[in-house]
């Protein structure tokens, strides 16, 4: 099929396809971005929370 005669579908099909094959910087950047950046404001807040707790649940238990 050419160029002109493609179905939005196909173009979508494409165009993700192309993307796929050159992924964005961010997908090289480090794993604490990747994971805040999927998680949002909440489950961020949520994992500070659990990790300060860890810290003072050690500091408590193996002084």
């Amino acid at each position: 099929m050419g160029r002109d005669n493609e179905t939005p579908e196909e173009r979508r099909e494409g165009l993700r396809q192309k993307e796929l094959n050159n992924p964005s910087s961010s997908i090289h950047g480090s794993i604490l971005s990747d994971l805040v950046g999927g998680l949002g404001w909440k489950g961020t807040g949520i994992l500070i929370l659990v990790l300060i707790l860890a810290v003072i649940i050690y500091a408590i238990f193996f002084r």
